[in-house]
């Protein structure tokens, strides 16, 4: 049983890496749409309260896309010493001028350290994000993500997230 456990958590990540990079072979750039650095800081375990921490995140934003579909990838750690490297894909969809909302998935490998145990190495995010992007396009949002194996572990017990996010565009850093 637990051999099938791992073979599903790998087919799922070669899914997720796979999806990345067929994206990113067939992408186009966006005008006006530029690659960015995304930095997040987190109110770690916000519904259950029973392993809060602060959440620290970096991500980078490609500008590749395919209608509005982009690949991303980033790390995460936590005050208490988890670590998440993920990547994944992410649909960033205008509302106005604006005002973006971005709701995303990705797949990865999340070590506990000294904090929340959610039950596997791999690990499942799903994330929607609302943010104003102001002239120059840096953007700030806040966004509401889930962090879950998809009961690939015996437990599963997840966590929620509340992330404050400023991301800058790559093209002003360098």
């Amino acid at each position: 049983m637990r051999a099938g456990l791992g073979r599903r958590a790998l087919r799922a990540l070669w899914g997720t890496a796979s999806a990345c990079l067929l994206l990113a072979a067939s992408a186009r750039a966006e005008e006006g749409d530029p690659a960015l650095l995304a930095l997040g800081l987190g109110y770690y375990d916000v519904n259950l309260r029973d392993d809060e921490a602060a959440d620290f995140r970096v991500e980078y934003r490609s500008d590749l896309a395919l209608w509005v579909i982009k690949p991303w990838a980033g790390l995460e750690v936590t005050s208490d010493g988890a670590v998440y490297g993920l990547g994944g894909l992410l649909a960033d969809i205008a509302l106005g001028p604006s005002v973006r909302l971005t709701p995303s998935f990705g797949a990865g490998l999340y070590h506990d350290g000294g904090g929340k145990d959610l039950g596997h190495t791999v690990e499942f995010r799903s994330q929607i994000e609302l943010a104003y992007r102001f002239e120059g396009g840096w953007n700030l949002g806040l966004a509401f993500g889930h962090i879950s194996n998809a009961s690939l572990g015996k437990d599963n017990p997840g966590t929620e997230i509340l992330t404050l996010y400023t991301m800058i565009p790559l093209d002003a850093l360098f």
